[in-house]
């Protein structure tokens, strides 16, 4: 029987500009590829695309009208090196 590693979040968020601005920080030994951020939920995010971001690297997610948006998620989207495509998101 073979086991697999998990794979850990690459990323770390910053807060200390919230409820505004949120960074996320590639925290990992890879670069990732084709970094998308959006939104669920009421508000605006200004759009997040990036086609790579190295460790030790950041982008700045930006929310505007977050009073009507206490309830929204952040939804990011990646590929690893390897190809594979992952999802995760936070709330704020």
């Amino acid at each position: 029987m073979t086991t697999t590693t998990a794979y850990a979040i690459p990323f770390e968020i910053d807060r200390s500009r919230a409820p505004r601005l949120y960074r996320l920080v590639n925290t990992s030994d890879e670069s990732v590829h084709a970094l998308r951020v959006t939104l669920l939920g009421s508000g605006l995010l200004v759009p997040v695309a990036t086609s790579r971001l190295a460790p030790g690297e950041s982008v700045t997610v930006s929310i505007v009208g977050v009073e009507l948006s206490r309830n929204g998620i952040a939804v990011v989207r990646w590929f690893r090196p390897s190809r594979e495509e992952y999802l995760w998101r936070f709330s704020f």
